[in-house]
């Protein structure tokens, strides 16, 4: 089993202002008070250049404040147990969520923020941040308050053969927190299916080759249930394309969570079949950025995060998320 990770220091968000960043922000205070890690609020801005005076400049800060200010009043309206901070910066949002990652236990981010247009579905933001970050990300989907189902669907992982400790880990420490299930979906074959094309070997039996990958999934989970003992365990054997059965799953899930890839390690970019998953599933995507850290030698960071605009910016019953009206103080915990 693979190394734990080390306890990281906060929850990050960025918060614009729009209604994707207010849903953001919402799950945000949600995954602070879960895990009982102080909150910061991030907002960038960057500076007019179309306009000659500094007084341009000087309106764009303070109305970057004004902007900052009403997300941390809303998030400190809700919650009296969460530390509050706020976080200005004048520059690409992408790049001060990167880098606040460094020292995140969670990166909470809309799929879109005020400036996307519309008929984008995942924002260059959320792109640039889910590619780059050291901590997980999280990217919420949608607008408005978090529906709270009175069934809360379960957290919901796919499973291969590359997903390392670090995204079960992730999975399973979601599923504790928000006393959910949890359904780990597996759409592979047995490896000695491969050479059946070479040696025309007998065909294995279907029930034997569904009992080899059961097999294979219990070996790789079986140290994490022991860690989480109290996390039930669905498992899914899917004979269909992957990323066809996740984004099913995701309709009914309470969060869908994935690798970045091996490629966000080599080159900065998520593996196919997350960057799918990030941009077509129903609802919340966690990011989970492999064991050694960000995008390596061959990954480009400030070229993809240059251009990036501003953000979209004890466990709750039932497991969801509440309401993030401003006023509804101490959530009864």
């Amino acid at each position: 089993m693979a190394k734990p990770r080390t306890r990281r220091r906060r929850v990050v968000t960025g918060y614009d202002g729009s209604d994707h960043s207010l849903q953001a922000l919402e799950w945000a205070m949600d995954e602070a008070e879960l895990r009982r890690l102080p909150l910061t609020v991030v907002h960038a801005w960057q500076w007019p250049y179309g306009e000659a005076g500094e007084d341009a400049g000087d309106r764009g800060r303070a109305a970057a404040g004004r902007v900052l200010r009403h997300g941390a009043d809303c998030a400190r309206a809700c919650s009296t147990i969460v530390e509050v901070a706020t976080d200005l910066y004048e520059g690409p949002a992408a790049r001060r969520l990167v880098e606040l990652s460094a020292d995140a236990e969670l990166v909470v981010i809309g799929s879109r923020g005020r400036n996307a247009p519309a008929r984008s579905v995942i924002g260059s933001t959320a792109s640039a941040v889910a590619a780059h970050a050291r901590a997980p990300v999280l990217i919420t989907r949608g607008t408005g308050p978090i529906p709270v189902p009175l069934h809360p669907g379960p957290v919901v992982l796919g499973l291969k053969d590359t997903t390392g400790g670090e995204v079960l880990e992730f999975a399973f420490e979601e599923a504790a927190l928000r006393r959910l299930r949890l359904l780990v979906m597996h759409a592979g074959h047995p490896h000695h299916l491969t050479a059946w094309g070479v040696a025309m070997a007998p065909l294995p039996d279907v029930d034997d080759s569904a009992r080899v990958c059961r097999e294979w999934v219990d070996e790789r989970l079986a140290g994490w249930q022991e860690k989480y003992p109290k996390v039930a365990v669905d498992v899914c054997l899917s004979t269909t394309a992957p990323k066809e059965s996740l984004l099913d799953a995701s309709a009914k899930a309470t969060l869908l969570v994935a690798g970045a890839g091996r490629s966000a390690l080599l080159s900065g970019h998520l593996g196919l079949m997350t960057r799918s998953l990030v941009r077509h599933a129903s609802g919340p995507v966690a990011v989970v950025p492999p064991a050694a850290g960000p995008a390596g030698p061959g990954g480009s960071l400030r070229a993809d995060l240059s251009g990036s605009g501003p953000p979209t910016a004890d466990p709750r019953q039932h497991g969801s998320p509440g309401s993030m009206s401003p006023g509804a103080g101490d959530r009864g915990r």
